[in-house]
C-alpha cells in the first residue's frame, strides 16, 4: 500500500490485528501525509524503510523486505506538483534509484507502487491533452525508459503489449472513473532474473475505497 497518510496507532485494528500477516509500516515524519505499508504472509530475511535520501526517507516513501527468493521494494514515488514545482525533486529520486538498481540489477527483484508516471501513450485516455503535463512529461517517461533498459520489465505490458483502456488511477471530479478517464501510473516491475518467472499480470478496477485500485503479479 502506498500513501497510507497514517502512524501505526492511526491503522484500523482489523488491519493492525490482522491475523496470518507480518506486517511493516513506514509513515512519513509530517502527519497525515505519504508513508507506505506491506502485509506479508512470509517472514522476510530483513527489512527497511530507507534508501539513503534525506526527504524521501522522511516521507516513508519506501518499504523494502528481503526473502530468500526475491527482494520487494514498495515504493511511493512524488507526484511532482501540478505545477511541476516538484518535478526537479521527483527526477532526482528516480536518478537515485536508477543509480542503485544499476548495481542490483541481476538480483531478483520486484519494485511495486505508485510510480505517478504514464509511461507511453497507451497508459492514459488523454495522451495529446497531457503531453507536457506533470506525470507525462518526456524527462519523467524518460526515466521509466531507463528503468526498463537496466533489465526490469513492466509485468502488465508483458502480458497485454498493446491493449488500451487499462488504467490504475482517476482522478475524482468529472465522473472520470466511471468514464474511464484515466491513467496507468501503479506498477510491478520486475528485473530480468524474476521476469521469466511471471505467470500473470493484472489490474483491478473495479476494487474501489481509493482513487487507486490495485495492481498485482502471480509468479511461479
Amino acid at each position: 500500500m502506498q500513501e497510507i497518510k497514517a502512524k501505526a496507532h492511526q491503522v484500523p485494528p482489523e488491519l493492525l490485528n490482522l491475523k496470518g500477516y507480518f506486517k511493516f509500516f513506514n509513515p512519513a515524519e509530517k502527519l497525515g501525509y505519504s508513508g507506505t505499508a506491506v502485509f506479508s504472509k512470509q517472514e522476510p530475511l530483513e527489512a527497511g524503510e530507507k534508501i539513503g535520501l534525506k526527504r524521501f526517507d522522511k516521507e516513508g516513501r519506501v518499504l523494502w523486505l528481503r526473502f530468500a527468493k526475491f527482494t520487494l521494494f514498495n515504493l511511493y514515488i512524488p507526484f511532482g506538483g501540478r505545477g511541476k514545482e516538484n518535478l526537479s525533486y521527483k527526477l532526482k529520486v528516480y536518478d537515485y534509484l536508477l543509480d542503485y538498481l544499476k548495481k542490483h540489477s541481476k538480483e531478483k527483484m520486484l519494485l511495486v507502487g505508485d510510480f505517478n508516471i504514464a509511461h507511453k501513450e497507451i497508459d492514459l485516455a488523454r495522451p495529446k491533452e497531457n503531453k507536457n503535463n506533470i506525470m507525462f512529461t518526456k524527462e519523467e517517461r524518460e526515466r521509466i525508459d531507463k528503468l526498463i533498459e537496466l533489465g526490469f520489465a513492466d509485468s502488465f505490458r508483458k502480458f497485454h503489449p498493446k491493449e488500451t483502456g487499462h488504467y490504475t488511477w482517476w482522478i475524482y471530479f468529472a465522473n472520470a472513473r466511471d468514464r474511464n478517464i484515466g491513467w496507468r501510473i501503479d506498477y510491478c516491475f520486475a528485473s530480468k532474473a524474476l521476469s521469466g518467472r511471471l505467470k500473470s499480470a493484472f489490474i483491478l478496477p473495479k476494487v474501489m475505497g481509493s482513487d487507486h485500485c490495485p495492481v498485482g503479479v502471480d509468479i511461479k
